[in-house]
């Protein structure tokens, strides 16, 4: 039998349009990816350069691992907390003021990070640094639904989403720099890295509002031929059988707590990685900071090319389920190898591993939601989809901590995140008939 989308596709782009088509989309493209990818690039940079900071601010500030995992994580907590009101509001008031909005307050907070002294401070922050953030990620990809049709989707979120990896870049080669500026103006090196670090999202704020289009009714740059097209080609897109449009009924869809608690299983692996990778690093070869950095950007390259390449094949094959569960089946294999030895030959190899394996899975999964949701169910869907996946972002690096504490070492709690991976393995298998 035909794919529905395939019938679509030929209503939407008769050989005529096919050009206009491919030129709109070009043109899309090019003005809202670079801005979306700079947004997600610093709000990673915001959230995970704790990591590094972690390295002076741990001892200096006498934080123990199950404190540091602890507050590292409750960022995910106030992230989740405010997701969905964040997705409705911004549905309610438009994608241009309340990001813009989302991005001067993060950025503040970002900064305000440098004051932290003790751990009731460094988990007030943290929290409060996820309900400020809060929204980001699920608007950009709710937004993405009005300017990209399906069998575009998971390439136009992957070459935003490329920002992830591409931030594992600059993160590595930034946080040596900053933090030999210790002592410099009586701060410590970590306060240098969460001040520098935070300030472009308060500069990318101004950038969002005045340059960002709420839908491509506001968007000058479009010709009439043009948005008619995209109009034409998103509403071929919708197939009433499959997309849910009441709020409700999407928030009670199975598919959308499987999604979620897939993302959970994700997340929990990708912050356990992000928060300790460093430490653990440093620990098995130790480098000093700078070479860490540039070892941790080596892995952000990789993880540009997996994500490229795993979901421009998706999008070409129209297939999601081995996509996403080849990846999976490496992470997991990956986390046993660095929780069962710690040799540096193969503790180095398999981290980049496991991290090449997750950004593989995220341009494909992001665009799953938007596959069989549209309008404000989409808005709803989306966000409980992050909001549960975000609450990851709290329990790896908690039971990463809480296990470090416990055993003495980090190699147990490494070796069982190869649990959440195989438990994503049986979810999208049981995706195949949804």
């Amino acid at each position: 039998m035909a794919d529905p989308r395939d019938r679509a596709s030929a209503v939407a782009d008769p050989p005529a349009n096919a050009d206009l088509g491919e030129s709109t989309q070009k043109k899309i493209a090019w003005r809202l990816l670079p801005l979306f990818a700079l947004g997600f690039g610093v709000a990673l940079m915001d959230r995970n350069n704790i990591g590094f900071a972690a390295l002076q601010m741990n001892r200096e500030l006498h934080f123990s691992a199950s404190i540091y995992g602890f507050g590292a994580g409750l960022f995910s907590i106030g992230y989740a907390l405010f997701e969905i009101p964040s997705n409705l509001v911004l549905y309610r008031f438009g994608a241009r003021r309340w990001i813009a909005r989302i991005l001067l307050t993060w950025g503040l907070l970002a900064m305000a990070m440098m004051f932290v002294r003790t751990p009731s401070q460094f988990y007030a922050m943290r929290f409060a640094l996820g309900v400020a953030e809060a929204g980001f990620f699920p608007g950009v990809v709710f937004y993405m639904l009005q300017w990209f049709p399906d069998n575009l989707r998971a390439r136009a979120i992957s070459r935003f989403y490329v920002a992830a990896p591409l931030v594992a870049i600059a993160n590595g080669l930034l946080a040596g720099p900053l933090m030999s500026l210790q002592g410099r103006l009586g701060l410590r090196g970590w306060q240098w890295l969460f001040l520098l670090e935070g300030l472009p999202a308060v500069l990318l704020s101004a950038l969002f509002l005045f340059q960002l289009p709420d839908s491509p009714d506001e968007a000058e740059w479009l010709t009439s031929a043009e948005r008619a097209w995209l109009k034409a080609r998103l509403t071929a897109d919708i197939r009433t059988e499959t997309h849910l449009e009441d709020t409700w009924r999407a928030l009670q869809d199975k598919r959308i707590w499987l999604l979620g608690l897939l993302s959970f299983c994700l997340l929990t692996c990708i912050y356990a990685y992000n928060f300790t990778a460093p430490i653990i690093l440093r620990g098995v070869t130790g480098f000093s900071i700078a070479s860490l950095g540039v070892l941790m950007a080596v892995n952000g390259v990789l993880g540009v090319v997996s994500m490229t390449v795993n979901a421009t094949h998706s999008d070409h094959t129209r297939e999601r389920r081995w996509h996403l569960m080849v990846p999976l089946l490496v992470m997991a294999a990956a986390f046993l190898v660095t929780g069962s030895t710690r040799d540096p030959s193969w503790v180095v190899p398999a981290f980049a591993v496991a991290i090449t394996g997750f950004y593989a899975t995220q341009g494909i999964f992001c665009a799953i939601p938007g596959s069989f949701l549209r309008g404000k169910s989409a808005a709803a869907g989306i966000a409980l989809v992050t909001s549960m996946g975000i609450l990851g972002g709290f329990a790896g690096p908690a039971w990463i901590g809480w296990m470090k504490d416990a055993t003495g070492s980090y190699q147990l709690g490494l070796m069982t995140l190869a649990i959440p991976c195989l438990t994503g393995v049986a979810i999208v298998y049981s995706l195949r008939d949804r």
